[in-house]
């Protein structure tokens, strides 16, 4: 069965702030990432997402119920896949399902933001004046370079402007009444656990996220 979610749109403008219990969160429904790539360790993440819209960006918060929590790097377009770290990849335009954006964000509020041609074959790297444009706020210090082993929960949210999409795919814009393919992951590669999770199931024999096949489908209201 595809993951098929509902993009509420807001009345006004959401300013990022990494506040789950903010009031314009708490009437919209939380994707839960459910499934597990690779082999299981002891300890998995519990995940959660909301998006919104208001037709001149995409808002997304994240909450994480976390263990092994690290965060080495705030270096714009550096290898956030290591660090305990949530990832939203997209392909907004149905025509070119293949093509796809992927959107890493360490836990420190630090992103990485491509656009891939097809599967990591050609990739652009936007530049860092760039990624700055999507507003980061975050819950946890910018760097731990101590892996925090106990149990905590951190949160992320963030505002990408569809404008920064615009530059390389061809948005249907106002978003309302669109449709997106997607989907969201949670990972760890250089924590002491590491773990790859996703929201729409990824049917392949090793962790890998950059398969646009399996995208689910976002729901622009």
């Amino acid at each position: 069965m595809q993951a098929i979610y509902r993009v509420h749109r807001l009345a006004e403008k959401l300013t990022p702030d990494a506040n789950w219990n903010k009031a314009q969160w708490q009437p919209i429904p939380a994707i839960q990432l459910n499934y597990y790539m690779g082999e299981q360790n002891a300890f998995m993440p519990k995940v959660e997402v909301k998006l919104a819209h208001d037709n001149e960006a995409v808002y997304i918060i994240f909450k994480v119920d976390d263990r092994y929590v690290r965060c080495m790097s705030n270096i714009i377009n550096y290898r956030m896949w290591e660090d305990s770290c949530v990832e939203f990849f997209f392909s907004p335009d149905l025509k070119q399902p293949e093509r796809y954006f992927n959107l890493e964000t360490n836990c420190g509020g630090t992103a990485l933001f491509h656009y891939n041609l097809e599967q990591k074959r050609k990739k652009f790297i936007y530049a860092p004046e760039k990624v700055i444009q999507i507003e980061i706020a975050h819950s946890l210090p910018e760097l731990i370079l101590d892996e925090i082993t106990e149990p905590l929960t951190w949160t992320l949210e963030y505002r990408l402007p569809i404008t920064l999409v615009e530059e390389f795919a061809d948005v249907t814009t106002p978003l309302s009444g669109t449709s997106w393919r997607a989907n969201f992951y949670k990972c760890g590669d250089k924590t002491s656990n590491p773990h790859f999770i996703t929201w729409a199931e990824v049917k392949h024999p090793v962790p890998n996220f950059h398969l646009p096949e399996f995208f689910g489908e976002l729901q622009f209201e």
